[in-house]
């Protein structure tokens, strides 16, 4: 039995005050430091900063409950493949997106299974689900509209992470979609979708305040080691990335990557990594 996703349901909510300030008219740091430039931002500012980057289309480097990783708008097709570009990582790979709460799941998921309720609410471990059918933006272009321009000086297959990937914040000419529909490059090609809660109340919080998921994928290069704490993420990395969230906030990670479990409509779970 699987649950549709409009329907009522416990709210997987954060813990973490939602009047978190943020820091206006901050500079992003120098792409070109291996070091934040926002060191003295208290944690709050600091989340508040990455969330301003989000809204403006960019990417952000940032610890999770798990690993660093590069984050993005998951809704923006071009937000997406600008990570994929920075990664050097095939756009056929799926990513994993991380949401605020069960509310946030179900407006992305067209059902629930039953049983993911259930595993959500008492997982006390990192855990990725991968849902059967993500809500994802019709791939058909609208009438009269016009293939997305590449962003300035791009590349479509830089040699090494970071080539030619230029920041592109909010005065880019590339259209944005409708927020109710995730991006087509952010799911698998059979249209399911891994997602996280993640187990981290600042990170969550920063998620619902906008709106939407984020792409949470490793701050490496594709096919090379995971990076556990901030100091094994290659400069190439961090300089591609429009705002480092402070490291010192990492303490809340693990270190290690999450459990990943599969699930059917009919609540089969099929177990991918412990």
């Amino acid at each position: 039995m699987s649950r549709p996703s409009g329907s009522s349901r416990p709210s997987r909510s954060s813990s973490a005050p939602s009047g978190s300030s943020r820091p206006s008219g901050s500079s992003r740091p120098s792409r070109s430091s291996s070091a934040p430039a926002h060191a003295a931002l208290s944690p709050n500012a600091s989340w508040g900063e990455a969330l301003r980057v989000l809204r403006e289309g960019g990417v952000i480097l940032y610890p999770t409950d798990t690993i660093w990783g590069l984050g993005c708008d998951a809704t923006d097709p071009a937000a997406v493949e600008r990570i994929f570009r920075i990664k050097a990582r095939p756009e056929a790979k799926s990513l994993v997106l991380l949401v605020s709460d069960l509310d946030m799941l179900a407006r992305y998921v067209k059902a629930i299974p039953d049983i993911a309720l259930d595993l959500v609410e008492v997982n006390d471990r990192p855990m990725t689900i991968i849902y059967p059918d993500a809500v994802v933006a019709p791939s058909t272009p609208a009438p009269g509209s016009a293939p997305a321009p590449s962003a300035p000086g791009s590349s479509p297959s830089p040699s090494a992470p970071g080539a030619a990937v230029a920041p592109v914040l909010a005065d880019r000419a590339l259209p944005r979609q409708d927020r109710r529909f995730l991006a087509a490059n952010a799911v698998a090609a059979d249209g399911s979708v891994g997602i996280r809660i993640p187990l981290m109340p600042e990170l969550c919080d920063m998620i619902r305040r906008f709106g939407r998921p984020i792409v949470s994928t490793s701050a490496n290069v594709s096919g090379e080691p995971s990076p556990r704490v901030f100091a094994d993420i290659p400069d190439s990395i961090r300089g591609a990335a429009d705002y480092v969230v402070d490291p010192s906030l990492e303490s809340s990670s693990t270190g290690l990557a999450s459990q990943i479990l599969k699930l059917s409509l009919s609540g089969e779970v099929q177990i991918l990594r412990m």
